[in-house]
């Protein structure tokens, strides 16, 4: 090795980043120099090409063509029950041929008494995909807010039983809103609202708004309520959790809340109630009507008598409503009478708090008796035409003392009970989610009308 190549190899030994450094910077130093490296594999253009063949033996296809023959499964379909129903048409309609269900459905006795016959009913049926009935279910509601009924029919090998079971429901929540073009059950049909959720929105205000006089076209309403389910089944209404009402300008909202506070008793539930969103009940000392939904035939005004034919005060509200439209109590208090009395027929005289008394005439039933005790909103009797009527109505009354006042009025001004302090907290943590929730709501039905 030649003196010069031995020097510059002991360099490279003991400065190996020195001359690392020096070459980087020639590098980045040189604009116009390339450096490439060439590749150690050949061209793959110029490799060799082989093809390769091998047979591939296919499956055999008669086992899975009897696989798939062999294999059973089952169908559900459901259906809604007519009151010309038999066993033959129903099964028919439900795409079953199988005379052995149908001769148990004409015997047994609960498929005869719940099912056969009975209009509006849904029915699941899960079959057999040659058409035989395995199972059929019926459900419905009761007066139980918590579990419903089920009728199940099932077979086991050649035989079919019956039987009738309790289940929970689930419990899921609707948004609805609308807006009054001619009255608020119209209203609440456009917007697929069930006429149960309209009449507890009509209890819910009805101490602010009267209902049968108030309503202008163009009020707007907002509602959350319950749904109970049965198997996934919406088959009954709960109660409505929050609403907003809109009439003539001015908006009423409410919520329902449980106030603990309230509870004097280690065995009793929280009690519900509706308050405004700032925390006022709005269940006031009297309801607004005795007659849920009707019209106001006579006022609490002068009035030409049309037994009579005298002109007079006339000093109570009449109330022009079918025989047999229930009536309610507008407060709670104790039975004073229940009878008979000259031209108001049949007649329920009820005493409130405060010297208050209240009349319910010409009734065509009366469901109470003298001294019972009865709560606001309780039915009490049914509108009728006894006594000196000319048709069927409610003839209404409120005494302070013995004398008769708008009832009207007094029912807008009776007191209104405020939320508990403790509460309070929860509450408004409660408040700001439905209030929200009816902002998206009324904007949601306001875009709807427009």
């Amino acid at each position: 090795m030649q003196l010069g190549q031995k020097s510059l190899l002991d360099t490279l030994t003991k400065h190996p980043k020195r001359i690392a450094g020096s070459l980087a910077v020639l590098l980045l130093g040189t604009g116009v120099t390339a450096f490439g490296v060439a590749p150690l594999a050949p061209d793959a253009a110029d490799l060799p090409v082989h093809e390769i063949v091998e047979v591939v033996q296919a499956l055999p296809r008669q086992a899975q063509v009897d696989a798939l023959l062999d294999h059973q499964f089952n169908l559900f379909r459901t259906e809604v029950t007519r009151s010309s129903d038999t066993a033959e048409t129903l099964l028919r309609r439900l795409n079953i041929d199988d005379a052995d269900a149908a001769a148990f459905l004409r015997t047994d006795g609960n498929a005869r008494s719940l099912l056969i016959g009975r209009a509006g009913k849904t029915v699941t049926a899960e079959t057999t995909d040659d058409q035989r009935l395995l199972k059929l279910s019926m459900r419905w509601a009761t007066e139980d807010d918590t579990q419903f009924k089920r009728l199940v029919i099932a077979r086991s090998g050649n035989k079919f039983s019956s039987h009738i079971e309790s289940a929970p429901y689930t419990v899921a929540t609707r948004m609805a809103s609308g807006n009054i073009k001619s009255s608020l059950f119209a209203a609440t049909d456009d917007a697929n609202i069930p006429d149960a959720v309209a009449t507890q929105m009509v209890t819910i205000f009805s101490g602010d708004i009267d209902f049968q006089r108030s309503l202008r076209k163009g009020d707007r309403f907002s509602v959350f309520y319950e749904t109970l389910e049965a198997d996934g089944e919406s088959i009954k209404t709960g109660k409505v959790l929050s609403t907003e009402f809109v009439n003539n300008g001015k908006t009423f909202q409410a919520m329902w809340f449980n106030d603990s506070a309230q509870v004097t008793s280690a065995n009793k539930a929280p009690k519900g109630a509706y308050y405004s969103l700032d925390g006022q009940s709005l269940r006031k000392a009297y309801l607004a009507s005795p007659v849920a939904f009707s019209r106001i035939s006579s006022g609490f005004k002068m009035r030409f008598h049309p037994i009579l034919q005298t002109w007079r005060n006339h000093l109570g509200v009449d109330y022009a409503s079918p025989t047999g439209t229930p009536v309610r109590s507008i407060g709670d208090g104790v039975v004073d009478f229940a009878g008979v009395q000259n031209g108001f027929g049949n007649v329920i005289f009820i005493n409130h708090k405060a010297g208050h008394t209240t009349v319910y005439a010409h009734l065509s039933r009366i469901n109470v008796k003298r001294g019972e005790r009865i709560s606001q909103g309780q039915n009490i009797g049914a509108v009728g035409s006894t006594g000196w009527a000319t048709g069927p109505h409610l003839h209404f009354e409120f005494r302070v003392n013995g004398h008769q006042q708008d009832p009207i009025l007094l029912a807008q001004q009776s007191e209104s009970i405020p939320l508990s302090a403790k509460s309070m907290p929860a509450f408004k943590q409660l408040a700001g989610t439905m209030r929200q929730q009816l902002q998206i709501a009324s904007t949601i039905g306001q875009s709807r009308a427009e």
